[in-house]
């Protein structure tokens, strides 16, 4: 009885269409996001962008972003950190659905200002951009030890790692939910 059961449940499963046949996103409702062809980037919904949605006001002078390398070197900074984060066992997952290329932008904008380089940040709030992503504080340690990392390789020095970290520090608040 078992046996005929099971070859009934065989022949219908043979008599269906292939899996390679169908479209999982359309038989699941995933809508297909399409990246902007001059960014890279995903489309996002409008929000009012202002340099106050970095989280803290920059330093007073350039002085401390020469010891990053200037732009390009805050830059390299950002997406090392954004790297090093895809990577890490502890944190890879958080980054898998999200678009790391509007993330390196942005990072590096927020760095670029408040390491006083002039660039303006033209990303979401904190807490806004951080909102239902269940962030931990141990997953947040995990990146600024990513960001450590990516700093020490570009050679920072490490009283202007700490300046940095200095002004990232009271952000916690607005990112951790856990």
């Amino acid at each position: 009885m078992l046996a005929t059961a099971a070859a009934a449940i065989a022949l219908i499963f043979l008599q269906q269409a292939p899996a390679e046949d169908i479209d999982w996103d359309a038989e699941f409702g995933v809508e297909e996001r399409e990246r902007d062809p001059a960014t890279g980037e995903f489309p996002v919904d409008p929000y009012e962008k202002s340099n106050a949605n970095a989280g803290a006001e920059p330093f007073a002078n350039g002085r401390l972003a020469a010891a990053f390398g200037g732009r390009e070197g805050i830059r390299r900074i950002a997406e090392r950190t954004v790297e090093l984060s895809e990577a890490d066992p502890r944190i890879a997952e958080i980054f898998v659905a999200h678009d790391t290329v509007r993330l390196k932008r942005t990072l590096s904008e927020q760095f670029c200002y408040l390491l006083g380089a002039g660039c303006d940040y033209t990303g979401r709030d904190m807490r806004a951009t951080h909102d239902g992503l269940g962030i931990r504080t141990a997953d947040l340690n995990a990146l600024v030890e990513n960001l450590q990392q990516a700093m020490r390789e570009a050679g920072v020095p490490f009283a202007a790692q700490n300046r940095l970290l200095s002004k990232l520090a009271p952000m916690s608040g607005d990112v951790v939910e856990r």
